[in-house]
């Protein structure tokens, strides 16, 4: 095992630190055996994941005296639902696990949000491992204790915040990433750029290419700056009451294009993607930004291969109402994230979303 970069999430009590390295699924047991007084795990991955990597995280903590349960959904995200969490919460029961045993998500966001979520609600919370496998996963999604299930009226409306005891980023995990998963992953990436770090934008930029062909030493330098940004945004607000909800940037619209598509078209990612683009347009329609930052969030996005414009065989009624069942909606008004610049986006209620539908509607009649 090689450590490249260890972080640490700052909160108290609830402290627990991202080992960003190589070699790390053969050690893991060491570690977590570590920070839990039981010796029984359910292993949480799906049918992607679950071949390439379950055997070598079961041995770990086979080795280190665990009982070990593997529990396989199928991929996509379909499987963040209740009814799969219900699913796996009766494994936990007919298995016997008490409060001293741990859940340990082995996959990418859908996997770490619904592993999360039954780790949170068993026996009113047990302790709870994150071992992201997807880039997405890696930089965003794995970091803060956002752990949740969709609802067929909404993503991620039935959920919490629980922390995980240690998050393990095995970089060696991203060489059996499809290449549209990889570049799903980076419209998060580009995302912290645009919210938090202009400088980390504009090396996005000048180490694109080297990016989309995953170059390691760089890719491992961009996850290391994502965590670090997302470990000291969730140390400043771990229940998104002020500065954590930038982190949404995109998402709002995103949300909205998953949903009108029923989760069969755009990955997370790519909505985001087109949600930040649009933003970005509203906001330099609104007099907030230059025109032209929209243009470099548009053109970085397209570098790597991100869709950035909405799909035409969306319906626009379907993507408002899956805004408007979007968390951030506040007494039936949208919130947006928009951008002021390059590194600074400001958080902006009260949006009326007729505004919006018609941002949309010359986005699909364009």
């Amino acid at each position: 095992m090689t450590v490249l970069k260890e972080l640490e999430v700052a909160l108290g009590v609830r402290s627990y630190e991202i080992c960003i390295g190589t070699g790390i699924l053969a050690d893991c047991g060491g570690r977590i055996a570590n920070l839990v007084k039981g010796r029984q795990a359910a292993v949480i991955t799906d049918s992607n994941v679950g071949p390439l990597h379950a055997r070598t995280v079961q041995e770990s903590l086979e080795q280190q005296g665990f009982a070990v349960t593997v529990v396989t959904i199928p991929a996509g995200e379909s499987s963040k639902s209740w009814q799969q969490a219900e699913q796996i919460l009766t494994v936990l029961l007919e298995q016997k696990f008490h409060r001293d045993s741990c859940v340990i998500a082995l996959g990418g966001g859908v996997v770490g949000d619904l592993a999360g979520f039954v780790a949170s609600v068993y026996q009113r919370g047990i302790a709870f491992f994150q071992i992201p496998t997807s880039l997405l996963a890696q930089v965003d999604s794995s970091v803060g204790g956002k752990v949740a299930v969709n609802h067929a009226l909404g993503k991620n409306m039935i959920g919490a915040f629980y922390q995980p005891r240690l998050v393990l980023i095995d970089l060696d995990t991203l060489q059996t990433l499809e290449q549209r998963h990889w570049q799903n992953g980076l419209a998060e990436v580009v995302k912290y750029g645009v919210i938090y770090d202009a400088a980390f934008f504009h090396d996005l930029q000048t180490h694109s290419a080297a990016i989309l062909r995953r170059d390691v030493a760089i890719s491992a330098e961009m996850i290391a700056r994502c965590c670090q940004l997302k470990a000291e945004v969730v140390a400043l607000d771990e229940t998104e009451g002020g500065v954590r909800a930038k982190l949404n940037y995109g998402h709002t619209i995103g949300h909205g294009l998953e949903l009108a598509g029923h989760y069969q078209g755009y990955l997370h990612g790519e909505a985001v993607a087109v949600g930040m683009v649009l933003a970005a347009r509203y906001a330099a329609q609104s007099g907030m930004c230059d025109p032209a930052v929209e243009a470099e969030i548009k053109a970085l996005l397209q570098q790597f291969q991100l869709p950035v414009q909405v799909d035409k065989a969306l319906a626009l009624d379907e993507i408002v109402n899956g805004m408007l069942l979007d968390k951030k909606v506040q007494d039936g008004q949208l919130v947006f994230i928009l951008p002021e610049a390059i590194g600074h986006v400001k958080i902006v209620k009260g949006i009326p979303q007729d505004v919006i539908a018609d941002l949309l509607r010359e986005e699909l009649h364009a």
